[in-house]
């Protein structure tokens, strides 16, 4: 049996950071670690292969070889999605699908023929038992169970180059603690971390670094931290230990804020190799984080708590939202003036979007409140619901805190803020070719560019003269900067073709014009 499976492209968005990794002529960050794990699970005797679109195309060829496409994405890929199990439908191919896209809207995808939702640890035993006692199989293989992931085998990193990425993946555990309403999280993986032991861990890591892998990783677990007991007692102990005498290996993960409430938790991460974490801290407004459930992180100073993980030598990028129901309009000064103060330069700001499946949906489709199936990218300034406050005054708040933090003016000083708070350990590290070669390109586009060049230069020889040692994070800070405002760019033209769409739809269709007016109220 022949298997194909195929990663969907990413759109142009905030997470991508493509245009980033143009300086260091990469195409992605993270490999797609749900087909590699599914790849594991496939009987050995099956020939697989991978392509993932955000590096290679995929070819007629390649339809061709294959017995069965087997596709894994997340919302945000949705149109590409479409277009692959189209092309491979064409070919005359089974399709399989699986992945959290299709597990909260399979009845979207008509021309799939099967679909392994939820757990794939579960859901795709039962697909290939079938496969093998000779039925026919079921159209959804679905579960209400979680799986054990003392269980789930080591993702097959034969299917890629490594060195396509720029970071490796590793999953500790599924599920998260808390209640947030927005959060789709709870719904597909449930409020109880599931851990894998901690010589799961150490053996993925085994895995990349006998592939000479000696970068990034980053756990893409939903909160690290759901079981600081074992981190602290187990795995972070062994992993400071694994990394002795090995050059690289920093991690990057996301925690809830509440880790800045255990220092030997944050000293332990920053020993073990722990450089940043991203945090949902979602807004300054006590009183919204009370609306959607965020009560880890109410009643306390934020910009302390973000302090205490900078000091810790962990950098915080973090998730910001605007729209919940108890936003001003002075929430848009508000948040600006939060991430500016905290020193957060990787800071995702979005409109309240409720993905499928949470609290937040049920309510709000309740309230017939619900508008379409959200976009999946956080930061693109669209939302699936109808919000409390003015449509039009709540999209050009947003577009106000994306174009001000964004802008070299509020992003250069920002970048200095973190670095003075910023403490990392210091660890055995290496230059690559292609770092260098990042740092002249920073030069050329930024350095060089009116408006934007004396902000640079400053901070070039702030850090050099400062904080040499963090010179390294200041260069790769402004090169994010540039990835965010080249995304802002093309969010905002798209905003306006689609706003020049409406309203020569409306000039054709005057009636248009009351229905849309009543549903912004």
């Amino acid at each position: 049996m022949n298997i194909l499976m195929v990663y969907p492209q990413f759109p142009d968005t905030f997470w991508s950071f493509k245009h980033a990794l143009e300086f260091i002529n990469k195409k992605i960050n993270n490999p797609p670690l749900g087909l590699m794990t599914i790849s594991s699970l496939l009987p050995k005797s099956w020939a697989k292969r991978l392509i993932d679109m955000n590096i290679h195309a995929l070819t007629n060829e390649d339809l061709s070889w294959a017995d069965m496409v087997f596709i894994s994405a997340m919302d945000v890929q949705r149109d590409d999605s479409q277009k692959v199990i189209h092309k491979a439908k064409s070919f005359g191919k089974k399709v399989i699908a699986g992945g959290p896209l299709f597990t909260t809207e399979y009845v979207n995808f008509p021309e799939v023929d099967h679909f392994i939702l939820n757990e794939g640890e579960l859901t795709l035993p039962l697909f290939l038992a079938d496969l093998e006692n000779g039925l026919e199989p079921k159209r959804v293989y679905s579960t209400d169970e979680y799986a054990d992931m003392h269980l789930s085998p080591i993702p097959d990193a034969s299917l890629i180059n490594i060195f396509d990425y720029e970071c490796m993946s590793i999953q500790f555990s599924r599920g998260c603690p808390f209640q947030c309403d927005f959060c789709n999280v709870t719904a597909l993986l449930g409020h109880k971390p599931r851990l894998k032991t901690t010589a799961q861990v150490i053996a993925e890591l085994d895995q990349y670094y006998r592939a000479g892998w000696t970068r990034n990783v980053f756990f893409v677990d939903d909160n690290f931290i759901g079981n600081k007991k074992y981190l602290k007692e187990d795995v972070l102990p062994a992993i400071i230990e694994w990394r002795k005498g090995k050059k690289g290996f920093t991690f990057i993960t996301e925690a809830s804020v509440n880790m800045a409430d255990d220092p030997e938790l944050m000293r332990l991460m920053s020993l073990a190799g722990f450089t940043t974490v991203f945090v949902g801290i979602e807004t300054p407004n006590e009183t919204s984080l009370i609306e959607c459930g965020k009560n880890q992180n109410t009643k306390r100073n934020l910009i302390e708590s973000i302090n205490k993980i900078h000091n810790a030598g962990i950098q915080v990028m973090a998730g910001f939202i605007v729209g919940f129901d108890n936003d001003t309009p002075a929430i848009f000064d508000e948040m600006i003036n939060f991430i500016q103060d905290s020193g957060i330069v990787t800071a995702m700001v979005g409109l309240l979007q409720a993905p499928g499946g949470t609290q937040l949906y049920h309510r709000l489709e309740q309230e017939g409140r619900i508008l379409h199936e959200m976009s999946g990218d956080n930061a693109d300034g669209s939302t699936n619901i109808i919000p409390v406050m003015d449509p039009l005054i709540l999209k050009n708040g947003y577009r106000k805190i994306i174009n001000t933090l964004y802008s070299p003016k509020y992003l250069y000083p920002r970048i200095k803020t973190l670095l003075k708070a910023y403490h990392p350990v210091k660890m055995a590290g290496q230059v690559y070719a292609n770092e260098i070669a990042a740092f002249f390109k920073t030069i050329w586009r930024m350095g060089l560019k009116i408006g934007e060049g004396r902000y640079f230069w400053n901070l070039i020889f702030w850090s050099v003269f400062n904080c040499p040692s963090k010179f390294p994070l200041a260069v790769s800070l402004a090169i994010y900067g540039y990835h965010f405002r080249k995304v802002n760019r093309i969010n905002q033209a798209k905003d306006a073709i689609q706003a020049r769409k409406a309203s020569q739809n409306i000039k054709k269709h005057p009636s248009l014009e009351k229905p849309v007016t009543q549903a912004a109220q």
